[in-house]
């Protein structure tokens, strides 16, 4: 087997591309993976970086926690180098705040592409942004150690990482609030139950049992995975009758790929 071609390396956030599959891996364990604007930035690249072989991303976390949130330095009057304050930020227009919080959005949004399977390999904790990043995933593998929790509300902020719908759209709006609006952590056994995580693993086979999922999503063929994947994102904005009438679109396309008689 060949070994991974190193395509992005910066601020925290590292990029390996191993045939079909790529890891993205959070690089800065002694501070817990922290999270910061350059990290976001790094993250968006990443996504923008991805050659077109790929179909499946992995995300996971170096050391003990995959990600423990925001670095709270951004808080501070001096911010990161280079960086504005968050303070800073907030002291300036709501155009260009806006506009800050689009962009690291971009950081969590390209993970759910519909020609992408996305899944985040968490152990440890998963809090504030970390737990927005996991959200951010299509799937999520966890050790027994995972601790997500959502704890901006705690500190006077919202989440604004894109956490928001998928949490709701995985446990329902009723335990989505609670669990933000309290910041309390979930663990592994319960992730499981209400649907966050996929499937818990022993910590020394978390990226054993990562990989033998990657391997059964690349098995079927891309097209096919891509067009289901297409499906059943827009379900949950579609009537009944709606989703009938993409499920024949879907599949009047599959059977005419297959016949060879595609455009």
């Amino acid at each position: 087997m060949a070994s991974p071609d190193s395509v992005l390396d910066k601020d925290g956030v590292r990029l390996t591309v191993e045939d079909a599959v790529a890891t993205v891996t959070l690089t800065n364990p002694a501070k817990r993976n922290a999270q910061s604007p350059a990290l976001w930035r790094a993250l968006a690249q990443a996504g923008r970086s991805l050659p077109g072989s790929v179909r499946v991303v992995v995300l996971r976390g170096e050391g003990k926690s995959f990600s423990a949130g925001l670095d709270r330095q951004a808080f501070t009057p001096e911010g990161f180098d280079g960086e504005p304050s968050f303070l800073d930020l907030a002291r300036g227009s709501d155009a260009e705040l806006d506009a800050a919080i689009a962009e690291y959005q971009e950081g969590f949004t390209w993970w759910r592409r519909n020609d992408l399977v996305s899944i985040a390999a968490v152990q440890g904790h998963a809090i504030g942004a970390g737990f927005q990043l996991a959200l951010a995933c299509d799937l999520r593998v966890v050790a027994p150690d995972v601790q997500f929790a959502m704890r901006e509300t705690s500190l006077g902020l919202v989440p604004d990482l894109t956490g928001t719908h998928p949490l709701v759209s995985l446990v329902g709006y009723a335990r989505a609030l609670e669990i933000c609006a309290t910041g309390r952590f979930v663990h592994a056994e319960e992730a499981e139950r209400i649907g966050l995580a996929n499937l818990v693993v022993d910590h020394d086979e978390l990226d054993a049992a990562v990989r033998d999922l990657s391997a059964a999503l690349l098995a079927a063929p891309r097209d096919a995975v891509i067009e289901t994947k297409a499906l059943l994102r827009g379900a949950q904005e579609r009537t009944y009758e709606d989703q009938r009438t993409a499920e024949r679109a879907a599949q009047a396309r599959r059977l005419r790929d297959l016949a060879g008689l595609s455009d």
